[in-house]
């Protein structure tokens, strides 16, 4: 078959979330072309693997391309997140990625999308169906999955199963529930916290379920991040508690116990200390759903389930015909070494803020077009690799405050954050009045004590 060449001036591989929001920044900044390939048949990513009632856990105006809003920016009133802004689901999400594509990125005419495709070794792109091969030639290559989310529906499972016992992943728990009078959730992530609500709001006695959790985590308190005029002065105050914890802490536990001291952040059983850091954010009714579930497995990671048992690193617990096994053991977003963000002709996507995928992206993307030294590119997006454990979260802010410091000393990147719908704190900053009173006393205490909590964490981490 005769090969084509496509001539751009970037080559995006993959159009998940991060991809999507780089491309954004690019098309809206630059008049730059680009490329976007992905093994999807449409852009989104692990959206489109992700389980039927699937939601943000964080505000929809934080997540999604900076160009276009997603969602209405309007307060829930009924449910488990009421009084907090809305959640996208994973269809809006989905949706929101379709119309920036197919409303601002095509018809800009300086993009060429190839869903259902993928880029070889020799920098190909080959169409998954029909084996078209077309080379490509791109001034810079974007690796936009270099943190490429695991989700139940893609992820193989690294336990054994017996043939005749029941394990679905969380896509399949709607379909399968009312067929079993038990359950078993195998996971304790995210997913594994969206299945339990899941159950327990559609009826299931929390007696019924039995939870595995190989480890307990540390969980983010919603009502903390919450970008609306009415939670600033909360906002500030968390900001504020998080560098004054890092800067008095003499151990990572004594830094999270001053942050659980003062609600930064939580965790499901209070008795238990986590082992486990994951930003997976909870309000306080999702809190008070998770604590109903008493039957709590806490014997490791399952090795296998069979006919009448589940196996367990550290033991064995019961389980039968009657019961569904809802496998959520997939890691998420995977923590992986960082790299430089920007190396000759490649880039690669990753956090420069905790825990905040999309404007990592975006910004990312701001800096790529509008500034030229690489190595004043690098210094502006350190990377900050995804957390595992506790540690990593004193890790992570390290380069954070770093970060925070770099970008409120350049007035580009400070202007571009104050118009960036993906960031909904510096705007707000930027507004601030001498009337409230509250917000400046925290930023004040943030300010105070964000050298100490630089020196101290360095500290903290060398030993």
């Amino acid at each position: 078959m005769a090969e084509s060449v496509i001539d751009v001036d970037y080559l995006i591989v993959g159009a998940g979330a991060v991809g999507m929001a780089f491309a954004d920044a690019i098309v809206t900044e630059t008049e730059a072309t680009i490329a976007i390939v992905d093994r999807n048949d449409r852009p989104g990513g692990h959206w489109n693997d992700a389980y039927p009632f699937v939601r943000l856990h964080q505000p929809s105006s934080m997540y999604g391309v900076n160009s276009r809003p997603l969602g209405t920016g309007a307060k829930d009133e009924v449910g488990l997140n009421r009084g907090f802004r809305e959640l996208a689901s994973g269809h809006e999400v989905l949706s929101h990625f379709d119309v920036a594509m197919q409303q601002y990125f095509l018809p800009s005419g300086r993009v060429r999308y190839f869903p259902m495709s993928e880029v070889g070794d020799d920098g190909k792109i080959t169409s998954l169906l029909s084996g078209e091969r077309r080379a490509c030639t791109a001034r810079k290559v974007v690796d936009a999955t270099h943190s490429k989310m695991q989700v139940p529906s893609t992820h193989a499972r690294q336990y054994a199963v017996a043939p005749d016992a029941a394990c679905v992943p969380l896509n399949d728990l709607p379909r399968a529930a009312g067929k079993y009078a038990t359950y078993v959730v195998v996971g304790a992530g995210k997913t594994g916290m969206d299945a339990c609500i899941w159950l327990l709001d559609n009826g299931a006695d929390p007696d019924t379920i039995r939870w595995i959790m190989p480890r307990d985590s540390w969980l983010l308190n919603r009502a903390n991040v919450q970008p609306d005029d009415e939670s600033f002065a909360r906002a500030t105050q968390d900001i504020a508690d998080q560098v004054e914890a890092l800067a008095e802490g003499n151990s990572v536990d004594d830094v999270f116990a001053r942050l659980e001291a003062c609600d930064s952040v939580r965790r499901i059983d209070p008795s238990v200390p986590p082992e486990a850091y994951h930003c997976a954010i909870v309000s306080d009714g999702e809190l008070e759903q998770l604590r109903r579930i008493r039957n709590v497995v806490r014997l490791g990671r399952v090795t296998r389930i069979d006919t009448d048992q589940i196996v367990l690193e550290r033991g064995s617990v019961p389980t039968g015909p009657d019961c569904l096994h809802v496998d959520c053991s997939a890691a998420g977003i995977p923590s992986k070494p960082s790299k430089p963000v920007f190396d000759g002709d490649r880039i690669t996507l990753q956090w420069v803020r905790l825990c905040q995928p999309t404007f990592s992206a975006a910004l990312i993307g701001h800096v790529e077009a509008n500034y030229d030294d690489e190595a004043e590119k690098n210094h502006l997006c350190a990377p900050i690799s995804p957390p595992t454990v506790p540690r990593d979260w004193l890790r992570m802010m390290q380069i954070e405050l770093a970060n925070r410091m770099t970008w409120s000393s350049d007035p580009e990147i400070t202007k571009w954050q104050a118009h960036a719908r993906l960031d909904g704190f510096t705007n707000r900053l930027q507004s601030l009045t001498g009337t409230e009173t509250d917000a400046i006393a925290h930023l004040g205490r943030y300010l105070e004590y964000m050298e100490p909590a630089a020196k101290n964490v360095e500290q903290l981490l060398a030993t």
